[in-house]
């Protein structure tokens, strides 16, 4: 499947139908009166967000969403059927922006959560709603409510409970493909990912989800090499793993590369709880390893730096738990703060 996290749709709910100006005419009714029933109201759109979804691929090529409109009223007082409503079915983690990207509408964080888009045009009033004691035979009848246009972006933002950094090459995929089952396009040459992908780690009854983000160059914060829409990916993960190509001999450089980056895109990325790991270790001995480790420890002043080769199994499964223990205490304090948040107090 394709994967598209970023799509412009255009979209228009259904005009109100007119309503109709007529009278009663029947056998021996001298003066039958106005009978004329009112427009049906014209369909709105709707967006829904649902948990099968990841990705928008859709939008590619269904980019118009238009809502049936309401039928006109007839005589007889027969009132107009009103448009049907359409839904339309996003992943959930969607936002949906103003047309110059600058303003968030809704934000899709829950399955089943559903927001209108555009309200439908009201009916028109026939002309049997105008009948009064001064005015017995109106002929006025109104025209049905036009509908509304919008264009709209739908942006996606994946969940997931740990999301992994690092430069281009620097062996995101193959630490993804090594403990989850996704099997992700893995070579030896920088931007091998071109689209992030999702992962899952089931262990001890628990669900982790691990998302693989393309490489992150310098500039990215600034939308360069699209590394933004990439940033955008982690903003709702609960911590980052950071991962450092040790056979580099800058890494403290590229450490900091990466650090600078999500500190200058801001959104909370820098204070996520983070663990540091520096990877291929299968391409260098044990002692230039711990090497590598207390010069990143030194430069950065982090008290844990992990090594793992995820070709020979080196380091990964201990890192992994690790990973896994701090996914669950992010998970404790978060619940009990929106617990704290919604507690009833006096």
């Amino acid at each position: 499947m394709q994967f598209l996290d970023l799509a412009k749709i255009q979209i228009r709910s259904g005009s109100g139908g007119h309503g109709a100006a007529s009278f009663r005419r029947e056998k021996f009714v001298e003066f039958g009166g106005p009978d004329g029933g009112d427009g049906g109201d014209g369909g709105s759109v709707f967006i829904e967000a649902v948990s099968d979804l990841n990705t928008l691929i859709d939008f590619r090529y269904r980019r118009h969403v238009i809502a049936p409109d309401g039928r006109p009223g007839r005589g007889q007082r027969c009132h107009g059927a009103n448009g049907k409503n359409i839904t339309i079915k996003v992943p959930v983690g969607t936002e949906v922006l103003d047309e110059s990207q600058s303003i968030i509408l809704f934000d899709l964080v829950e399955n089943g959560q559903s927001e209108r888009l555009a309200i439908g045009g009201k009916g028109g009033f026939g002309n049997r709603r105008f009948l009064s004691s001064t005015n017995q035979a109106p002929r006025k009848a109104n025209p049905g409510q036009a509908g509304i246009e919008l264009n709209l972006w739908l942006r996606l933002k994946l969940f997931a409970d740990i999301g992994l950094l690092g430069l281009p090459n620097a062996g995101k995929s193959t630490f993804l493909g090594a403990v989850t089952r996704a099997r992700p396009k893995v070579a030896s040459y920088p931007f091998t990912t071109l689209h992030p992908m999702l992962g899952m780690v089931v262990q001890e009854e628990t669900e982790i989800v691990i998302a693989d983000i393309p490489g992150l160059i310098e500039g990215a914060h600034q939308g360069r090499g699209i590394g933004d829409r990439f940033l955008g990916h982690i903003e709702r993960c609960q911590i980052l793993i950071h991962l450092v190509d040790i056979s580099n001999e800058q890494i403290v450089d590229d450490y900091h590369t990466i650090i600078e980056e999500i500190d200058r895109y801001g959104k909370g990325l820098a204070e996520k709880p983070r663990i540091t790991l520096l990877s291929k270790a299968d391409c260098l001995s044990v002692e230039e390893q711990q090497s590598k480790v207390h010069q990143l420890k030194e430069a950065s002043g982090l008290q844990y730096v992990g090594c793992l080769s995820a070709l020979t199994g080196e380091g990964v499964q201990d890192n992994l738990k690790r990973a896994i223990s701090l996914v669950k205490l992010t998970r404790n304090q978060n619940l009990a703060l929106r617990e704290r948040a919604h507690a009833w107090t006096p």
